[in-house]
C-alpha cells in the first residue's frame, strides 16, 4: 500500500495566514516544547493562533532542541497547502 499524506482545509482567520506567511519567509522561531509560544521578528505572538496552527499539523521547528530553545519555524505540508488558497486575505 502507497503511503499517502492528506490534507484538511481549515478555515483560518487574517492573524493565523498572516503568521503561516512570516513561517514562510523565515522570520518565525518556535520554543521547543511548548505547542504555542512563538515569536515573529522578536515579538511573542497569539498564543491561541500559534497553538492551533501547531495543533493543526501547519507549522514545526526545523529542527530537533533542547525544550525551551527557540528554534526557526517551518511550514509543513499542510501550512503551505493553507498558503496556497486564493481566498486568503493578502497584505
Amino acid at each position: 500500500m502507497e503511503n499517502m499524506t492528506s490534507v484538511i482545509e481549515i478555515d483560518l482567520n487574517q492573524r493565523e495566514v498572516a503568521l503561516l506567511r512570516a513561517v514562510a519567509a523565515g522570520r518565525a522561531q518556535l520554543r521547543a516544547g511548548s505547542g504555542g509560544e512563538l515569536t515573529v521578528d522578536g515579538a511573542w505572538c497569539d498564543r491561541v493562533a500559534v497553538h492551533r496552527l501547531v495543533t493543526g499539523g501547519m507549522i514545526q521547528p526545523a529542527r530537533e532542541g533542547a525544550v525551551g530553545q527557540l528554534l526557526p519555524a517551518e511550514l509543513t505540508e499542510a501550512g503551505e497547502f493553507q498558503l496556497s488558497d486564493p481566498t486568503h486575505p493578502r497584505d
